[in-house]
């Protein structure tokens, strides 16, 4: 809302007022210096005109309201803006200017005065002034629309405007607005999982577990131990074994998803919804695209950062969820840091041992590999996403900087290697289908049979 004016002051006299109250004196001196009564003929028509003018100077200053049209948008929407200026005097306001900031990620192609639109794209956009007229006891909205281009909380404003009045004799002083903040949701990107999840512990949801368990889907055959059913028994591979062997079969529960974003680095340059993408746009959108999946079947998603504020998102379900994460997801941003965020990460509260690890990761920070390494061997299931922009630029400013760039790629490649020895699995990001294969084999492992010798 506007900020509140006072019902005197706040006015200054223009150049206009300065040049007629100097000309009006001069031709009077001139008068009567030199007796002549046509120079005060002359004189008659500016000081009149100065004072009918000053005159029908208004009691109040002009009020300003900023407000959004949606504050709710996703990348690539229409967005839109109103800036209004009210005049409550019975005296109108000639020119009104009226100049607003907008976030770069925030393009306005329009503006419009009462229906009448101005293509802004090409003139300066936003940041150029809009000039306009206000009738007594009334007010005039300056509509602003384009396009969200990015993800985030930008800010619309602080807006400004100036009026003249009394015939441009006066102007105002600046009033300003209070900014307003709209949210631009990441676009989710078409994803699809169609492979079991390795493990579960819920109650519901549309994956199964791979936690063995009462349940009707098979998981394979094992060898008898303790605490076994009789009737689990599988006569047959017994026989053929020589030795006691269950069915094993997994529980009816739901699967938890835990979506790691490692946010210790930030690489590439962001363009946009339409254009490339840095490492944290690819990030987002992923988390995003995931969680939706997950929660549309039903499943449990959670949310960590991999940082210094460690920033955490409850294990949860349904559409409430989603909207959560999608909040969640705007207030990420890169941060390093010298210390080691894994334990307060990785608590024993905070991250169940049977949930599938889905880690964001543009692998520049060795801390990121160690940490996928150390899951993999406490018995995690982890897959890496490699959220590192393929179309990263190759440095040219030094001689040797695309020799030690093409190092840097080699010594990158060998720590994916590394850790796809050590059982962690490492996929770039695609949009859908991304994952199948990955989580195929994470559960071929998961519910492998343990099958006696012989």
């Amino acid at each position: 809302m506007a900020d509140r004016l006072e019902p005197t002051g706040g006015w200054a006299p223009t150049r206009a007022l300065g040049r007629a109250v100097l000309l009006t004196g001069v031709l009077l001196v001139a008068a009567v210096l030199l007796g002549r009564i046509d120079l005060v003929v002359l004189a008659a028509p500016f000081a009149l005109g100065t004072a009918y003018g000053l005159r029908r100077r208004p009691a109040t200053l002009p009020e300003l309201e900023l407000s959004a049209g949606d504050e709710h948008l996703v990348e690539g929407s229409p967005m839109g803006a109103a800036v209004t200026v009210a005049n409550s005097d019975g005296v109108p306001y000639d020119v009104a200017v009226v100049r607003t900031r907008m976030s770069r990620w925030l393009r306005v192609e329009k503006a419009a005065f009462g229906g009448a639109g101005v293509d802004v794209s090409r003139s300066g956009g936003a940041d150029r002034p809009f000039v306009t007229s206000v009738p007594p006891g009334s007010a005039v909205d300056v509509a602003l629309t384009g396009t969200a281009l990015r993800w985030g909380r930008h800010p619309i404003g602080p807006a400004g405007t100036r009026v003249a009045v009394a015939d441009g004799l006066l102007v105002s002083r600046a009033v300003l607005s209070d900014p307003v903040r709209t949210r631009v949701y990441p676009r989710t990107e078409p994803f699809e999982a169609v492979e079991a999840m390795p493990r579960a512990a819920g109650l519901v949801g549309g994956h199964r577990s791979r936690r063995p368990g009462e349940g009707g889907e098979l998981a394979g055959v094992r060898v008898f131990g303790p605490g076994d059913r009789l009737r689990r028994i599988d006569w047959r591979v017994s026989l053929r074994a020589r030795q006691l062997h269950v069915a094993a079969t997994l529980s009816d529960r739901d699967a938890e998803v835990v979506v790691l974003l490692d946010v210790l680095a930030e690489a590439g340059r962001s363009g946009g919804v339409a254009g490339p993408a840095s490492v944290l746009d690819t990030t987002v959108r992923a988390a995003a695209a995931i969680a939706e999946h997950y929660l549309h079947r039903g499943d449990r998603v959670a949310l960590l950062e991999y940082g210094p504020a460690a920033r955490r998102l409850r294990p949860a379900t349904g559409r409430r969820q989603y909207l959560t994460v999608l909040e969640w997801l705007l207030d990420v941003q890169a941060e390093s840091s010298p210390h080691e965020p894994y334990d307060q990460v990785f608590g024993p509260q905070l991250l169940s041992s049977d949930a599938l690890v889905v880690v964001l990761t543009p692998l520049l920070d060795e801390r990121s590999a160690q940490m996928l390494a150390r899951m993999a061997r406490g018995g995690r299931f982890v897959v890496a996403v490699d959220t590192l922009p393929t179309e990263l630029p190759t440095p040219k400013d030094r001689d040797w900087a695309e020799v030690a760039y093409r190092l840097w790629r080699l010594d990158r490649d060998t720590m994916i290697g590394q850790l796809r020895e050590h059982g962690v699995p490492v996929v770039g990001w695609a949009g859908a289908g991304s994952l199948d294969q990955v989580l195929r084999d994470v559960a071929r492992l998961a519910t492998a049979p343990r099958v006696g010798g012989r």
